[in-house]
């Protein structure tokens, strides 16, 4: 036994001075690097699901799903979590669709948030790398792969076939941005579309669905999240907002294939109010007495007028929020 632990030791050593430090084989750099600092979703009822807590840094997420179904305010949420952290964020606006007054509903300081619109695919791709090599920015969000348009296709007539550049591009960038992750504690964010692509006669041509940009992102992500309407939110006749269900399809750091139920607000965002109060019940922190509700002594009246009083007083709701998570993910903290 301590002829092996001579001959491990004088391999690893071997292997940092022939290589470099980033070789050295180490089970606490391993089990260090499970428990990488995370930003939350924006929702407590998602980081539940995901199982740490939020989306890790220093790793690639991929949000998908169909057209209006909540993808970019999910996005938008992550980046608020990583500003009242104290980070800086950028948004890549492939889409052109930002709508700054929106993201400042929701609470995104657009002032000191970095928004650019690249022209191309690889303009797009390098800016990523670049920015995750300064090792500067917390939260990198791309909106979307579907719109990435590589140089060619902008350089050519309309109708010519270029079959697969997409897909290409991303690969050689992916592999070049997860290089540079592996120092880095940038947390990138692809958001997706998904597309239906029929399958072979022997599956008899049912419906299959995809992503957009080919299978590397879906090998790089550390974490997947599939979102998808379930209905909408009504006041009386009017509809006020969605109601989504977030699936993590990819998990890396915890055990994938959970969901989360959550509501979204026209021009406000994921209803928070909401699923904390739901929480705060259940772990004792608010107090439910027939149809009303009560913290710290002091009478909150019934939902509406509880979600009402968390939404305008920030002061409660974050000191609910953070009892809650040191509650929810002690064993993690």
């Amino acid at each position: 036994m301590q002829k092996k632990d001579t001959a491990l030791r004088l391999a690893v050593s071997r292997i940092a001075g022939d290589y470099c430090k980033e070789s050295m084989l180490s089970l606490q750099r391993f089990f260090g690097s499970r428990r990488l600092p995370v930003i939350s979703t924006g929702s407590l009822k998602l980081d539940l699901a995901l199982g740490i807590g939020g989306l890790p840094q220093g790793r690639i997420v991929e949000i998908y799903g169909q057209e209006a179904s909540g993808k970019t305010t999910l996005a938008l949420h992550i980046i608020k979590e990583a500003q009242k952290l104290g980070g800086y964020c950028a948004y890549l606006d492939v889409e052109n669709s930002l709508d700054p007054s929106l993201a400042e509903s929701i609470g995104v300081n657009t002032e000191n948030l970095l928004i650019s619109q690249p022209d191309s695919a690889e303009n797009l791709l390098c800016m990523v790398d670049t920015l995750t090599k300064s090792g500067s920015v917390d939260v990198i969000v791309v909106d979307s792969v579907a719109a990435l348009v590589p140089q060619l296709e902008i350089d050519v007539v309309i109708g010519g076939n270029h079959k697969d550049i997409q897909s290409q591009i991303m690969t050689q960038a992916l592999r070049k941005i997860h290089y540079s992750l592996c120092h880095s504690q940038t947390l990138i964010v692809f958001v997706n579309q998904v597309r239906s692509k029929v399958t072979s006669k022997k599956d008899f041509g049912r419906a299959e669905e995809v992503t957009c940009g080919g299978n590397a992102l879906r090998f790089y992500a550390a974490i997947r999240m599939r979102i998808s309407r379930t209905g909408l939110l009504k006041t009386e006749d009017k509809v006020t907002g969605l109601s989504i269900c977030v699936q993590v399809v990819k998990n890396k750091l915890a055990p994938p294939m959970k969901k989360a139920e959550l509501g979204i607000q026209f021009g406000r965002g994921i209803c928070c109010e909401s699923e904390i109060l739901h929480l705060a019940c259940e772990h004792g922190l608010i107090l439910k007495e027939g149809t009303n509700f009560f913290v710290e002594g002091e009478v909150l009246g019934n939902v509406q007028e509880a979600e009402r009083y968390l939404a305008e007083n920030d002061e409660v709701l974050d000191k609910i929020v953070k009892s809650l998570r040191s509650h929810l993910f002690k064993r993690r903290e």
